[in-house]
């Protein structure tokens, strides 16, 4: 291994990548893709995309999938805090339905590889996210897929976070501890839960 250290998750597919810091008092340096060091721990993807987005605290993005054209996804925080979560929607997997969170954030430098045929989505913690993802096929608008973030069945622990189900993906009644509302898009509070959810 050389600069990048990848680390299995329990489900399998997952990712923990951790780049090597090297710091001194003028600032840092760090390699954050290294296609060698991917491809000894047997990490062959090829990325076509970078996206970048910018969220508020209390935001929560996801959890989304593309159903033809399934993106596998390298994602990391550039500024702030999130929780980042991964659901598997494999139809022949031993861990469907299954979830996966970490937290990433500006100072930890962590990096999480989602693959093709799970769900993603994030919380933000901190008052800004800068949130960074390489991603192994492009966006086809209309292609795009959904689960509700707070689905029972999944059970999801979304960090920070109070509300009760109300049996929908509804952010009405949830907050973060300090009071903060829950923020989700329109689409977002629509998705369906795992048992009317698309499978891979």
């Amino acid at each position: 291994m050389g600069q990048i250290k990848v680390s299995k998750c329990p489900i399998e597919g997952l990712y923990v990548i951790e780049p090597a810091v090297h710091g001194d008092a003028r600032g840092y340096f760090m390699e954050t893709y290294n296609q060698k060091d991917m491809e000894e721990a047997g990490l062959t993807m090829n990325f076509v995309q970078d996206n970048q987005s910018c969220s508020t605290k209390g935001v929560l993005r996801g959890l989304h999938f593309q159903k033809e054209f399934p993106q596998g996804k390298l994602v990391r925080v550039i500024k702030g805090s999130v929780f980042d979560v991964a659901v598997d929607l494999r139809s022949d997997s031993e861990t469907y339905g299954k979830w996966f969170g970490i937290e990433l954030t500006e100072e930890n430098k962590k990096q999480f590889y989602i693959p093709e045929g799970f769900a993603h989505g994030f919380l933000v913690l901190s008052d800004v996210a800068e949130f960074c993802y390489k991603c192994t096929d492009f966006y086809h608008p209309g292609d795009e897929g959904g689960l509700a973030w707070n689905d029972p069945e999944i059970g999801i622990e979304w960090p920070q976070l109070t509300g009760e189900y109300q049996g929908n993906a509804s952010a009405a009644g949830y907050t973060l501890e300090d009071g903060t509302p829950l923020n989700l898009s329109d689409k977002d509070q629509k998705w369906a839960p795992l048992r009317d959810t698309f499978k891979f």
